[in-house]
């Protein structure tokens, strides 16, 4: 073999192994490559998983005891505890048993029904004195077309609700209405009156009366002749009824009137003094009235109840004196005089 030809092999022989260490060399890089990649993220995929199941096995008490590094420029906001809002307050609720009106006080008497057995047929305390109001026409005064609902009898009870005219300067009463009732209660007159002058104060949330009800009101002088002829031979009730008959302009034979408020056992109530109408009606009959507008009807009724209640003590006072004969009244004044001289003595 020529020296040319080794030279030739030789050079392919070259080129050969040549290619073979590149190759090897390329595929070295690439392994190495491949495995400096490959710890790094198997270890990131460790420690991740770690912390997962550190985080797991991690009790949540403990977690919430673990203090964190802060920045002291930066502190970390403490959250405000919110007081709880209070409830709102209820009002407490008193339950209050109603009181009977005079209508159905003066309907029991009538029907001599005790007030112990009208507590027994409502369920009330032994000892309480209220009854309930009156719940169908069946028990109003007139409802039974009896006789007494029409006929005025013997004892009628009076009362008047009045506004003011004349200016606050001179201010004075008027009669706006008037309201009349029998024995047992029953509404004899009950109507409206113009007043002769201009209202300048109707006392509404007295008297009850308005502007609208003098739309049909009564002419004063009509009224004041009805109720003279209602009067007549009458025994007149009523409270404090001085005031009444002076704004009718009418007067009364003062043996024939009763006058509630001057009554010593009812003044015993208020220590000597007028006692309020409401006031005997409430602690002596036990009855509610006046609770806001005054009712002329009603304020007549309880006049009415008050006298029957009392009836025997007030005509007692109101009996008239029997003369005496004159010479038991000349020994009479004798005695005293002995007794006087005595007692200086």
């Amino acid at each position: 073999m020529t020296a040319t030809a080794l030279s030739r092999n030789w050079r392919q022989l070259q080129k050969t192994v040549g290619k073979a260490l590149s190759a090897t060399s390329t595929n070295s890089l690439k392994r190495k490559s491949s495995s400096v990649e490959s710890p790094t993220t198997s270890s990131s995929s460790t420690t991740t998983s770690a912390k997962k199941i550190k985080r797991a096995r991690t009790p949540r008490s403990t977690a919430a005891t673990t203090t964190t590094k802060t920045n002291p420029a930066n502190p970390p906001s403490i959250p405000q505890i919110s007081e709880p809002t209070p409830a709102p307050k209820v009002p407490k609720m008193t339950i209050t048993t109603p009181k009977p009106s005079a209508a159905l006080a003066l309907w029991a008497e009538d029907n001599d029904i005790s007030p112990a057995d009208l507590r027994k047929a409502y369920n009330l305390l032994p000892g309480s004195t209220t009854l309930l109001p009156p719940t169908g026409s069946a028990i109003e005064p007139g409802a039974s077309g009896a006789s007494s609902a029409t006929e005025a009898g013997k004892y009628v009870s009076l009362d008047c609700e009045m506004v003011g005219v004349g200016g606050p300067t001179n201010e004075r009463s008027a009669l706006a209405r008037v309201s009349i009732v029998n024995y047992h209660g029953h509404v004899i007159l009950d109507t409206f009156v113009r007043p002769k002058e201009k209202v300048t104060d109707w006392r509404s949330w007295v008297s009850g009366v308005t502007p609208v009800h003098m739309i049909h009101a009564r002419e004063f002088e009509d009224v004041q002749k009805e109720v003279s002829a209602i009067l007549m031979d009458r025994v007149l009730v009523g409270h404090a009824v001085k005031n009444d008959l002076e704004v009718l302009l009418l007067s009364h034979p003062r043996r024939d009137i009763r006058d509630t408020s001057r009554h010593p056992g009812f003044r015993k109530l208020s220590a000597g003094r007028t006692p309020a109408l409401k006031k005997l009606a409430q602690e002596v009959l036990g009855i509610e009235i006046q609770g806001g507008e005054h009712s002329s009807v009603e304020d007549a009724r309880a006049c009415m109840l008050l006298y029957r209640k009392f009836r025997d003590e007030i005509e007692k006072l109101h009996k008239p004196k029997l003369p005496q004969p004159k010479g038991a009244s000349a020994k009479s004044g004798r005695k005293n005089r002995k007794k006087k001289k005595k007692k200086e003595a």
